[in-house]
């Protein structure tokens, strides 16, 4: 790569981490992206919405800004609580659900669920890390999980340029056998497909996951990104799996 074609490069990468760094709420219908192959053959709102038929009481786990939430609160009954751990998000979830009637709890759902006992007919997560034994905790007799979540191997092709890439356990695995072990029903569906991005909105993707790729830096990672594109770039973009999973319980 020329000192041109390197400067041309990074500028581009730099704006859209510049992007990233500004983010609040977790809405990324905005990102470019192609669907080279396609989608889950469940819908995670369409799931949402049979299983709060008859719920009284909903909690959303991990609400972001609430984003998804809005979308399905016609379809949940009137007393519906959500959660959200990220200190960026909150302000935003409750600025969108409050009118909506949708009470915003922080915490680390992961950790703790800050509720009583059987206080739930249906716990829904889109994308949010849960812990199996509070959900059990806080779903009354007969109450139900429907989370959404990535896969442990989502745009594995970046381990490859990326080493420090976090290697994940099998949640979806995890939670199933967890809360067979609890007394429920677990139905689990998994789908993988090619998408594909260009550097600029792969690097936004990343910086605003800092989870899976710590101290993820423009000009110090533009090489491996480089060397990404030229392995799996396409005319669409960068061409990479992306793995997601639907748990029901019951």
């Amino acid at each position: 790569m020329t000192g041109t074609d390197r400067e041309t490069a990074l500028k581009g990468v730099r704006r859209w981490v510049d992007r990233a760094r500004g983010m609040s709420g977790w809405d990324l219908t905005s990102l470019p992206a192609v669907d080279v192959e396609p989608g889950p053959p469940w819908s995670y709102a369409a799931v949402v919405r049979e299983c709060a038929e008859g719920a009284r009481r909903v909690l959303d786990v991990g609400t972001g800004g609430g984003e998804v939430l809005s979308g399905l609160r016609d379809a949940l009954p009137s007393e519906v609580v959500a959660t959200e751990e990220w200190g960026p998000n909150a302000p935003v979830a409750r600025r969108r659900l409050m009118p909506l009637r949708v009470e915003v709890v922080r915490c680390a759902a992961e950790v703790g669920l800050p509720f009583a006992k059987e206080s739930f007919d249906l716990v829904i997560a889109r994308h949010e890390a849960i812990s199996p034994r509070e959900v059990a905790r806080v779903l009354a007799s007969g109450g139900q999980l429907v989370t959404q979540q990535v896969g442990y191997d989502d745009l594995e092709e970046l381990r490859e340029f990326f080493p420090r890439m976090r290697r994940w356990d099998d949640h979806g695995s995890v939670y199933q056998a967890k809360l067979k072990s609890l007394g429920f029903e677990v139905e689990l569906r998994r789908h993988w497909r090619k998408v594909a991005m260009e550097l600029g909105p792969l690097a936004y993707l990343i910086t605003v996951s800092p989870w899976s790729i710590a101290d993820f830096d423009a000009e110090r990672d533009l090489e491996a990104l480089v060397a990404l594109e030229a392995a799996y770039g396409s005319e669409r973009g960068v061409v990479l799996t992306e793995s997601r999973y639907l748990l029901r319980a019951g």
